[in-house]
């Protein structure tokens, strides 16, 4: 039976509501449906299965051993690169900054911290990552924005991580009735409070089944105002 068929929880607010029925709309079957795999989820499960081949820990790890951060962003990039999750602006500048000298071991080692490190707790690392991030080199646009920031620890590690695009962000948690505690400049307050509320839609959301946060993403990006079913990222 299709997922649209499948009553809302009467725990949920009228905008929780009304944000299932337009994904719903979009994608009658939920998580599973065809369409949802084909448009939103395929690409970015395939982009954590390269990440996995290149980049697993214990191969990030002997990249980083050898020094080979170049090797290390190369593979970051390319695989990013391969989706539509960064605007053409922040995929040329993140690409400049990490093209050679200190800018590739300060994200390598920055990255490689934050995703799999031991010392410290969340708020410390996503610190850290923060700052390594905003002390890369720079030509023209600055490489320290919400999307940069979280697109990697997104790929690599869905389960634990989301992917923030602010505006549609914004506007969906306004719409599900969640008070999202957003800045426009990156500091842990805000990516806990995206965490809250990934966690909330994963609550709401248990009876269709979401794998990670690829599919929680997912929801979000359907609640943009624009989006219609030919009008995709």
């Amino acid at each position: 039976m299709a997922a649209s068929t499948t009553a809302a929880p009467a725990s949920l607010s009228q905008g929780a509501v009304s944000c299932r029925r337009k994904f719903l709309r979009f994608f009658p079957d939920a998580f599973r449906d065809p369409t949802y795999l084909d448009w939103e989820r395929g690409y970015k499960a395939e982009a954590h299965a390269r990440w996995q081949e290149h980049l697993e820990p214990a191969r990030y790890r002997a990249l980083l051993r050898a020094r080979k951060f170049s090797e290390i962003a190369a593979h970051a990039v390319r695989i990013e690169s391969r989706t539509n999750l960064l605007f053409s602006f922040e995929k040329m500048a993140l690409r400049d900054a990490v093209r050679e000298g200190a800018g590739t071991r300060r994200f390598a080692e920055g990255l490689y911290e934050f995703l799999h490190g031991r010392g410290g707790d969340p708020e410390e690392r996503f610190a850290r990552w923060t700052e390594a991030v905003a002390a890369l080199p720079r030509r023209q646009t600055r490489v320290l924005t919400w999307p940069v920031l979280t697109v990697f620890p997104f790929i690599a590690l869905p389960r634990a991580h989301v992917f923030l695009k602010p505006n549609v962000t914004r506007l969906a948690a306004r719409k599900y009735g969640f008070d999202f505690a957003y800045a426009s400049r990156p500091a842990w307050e805000t990516y806990r409070s995206l965490l809250w509320f990934a966690s909330l839609l994963r609550r709401d959301l248990r009876d269709l089944r979401p794998r990670d946060m690829i599919d929680i993403q997912s929801f979000v990006w359907v609640q943009a105002p624009t989006n219609t079913m030919s009008d995709r990222r």
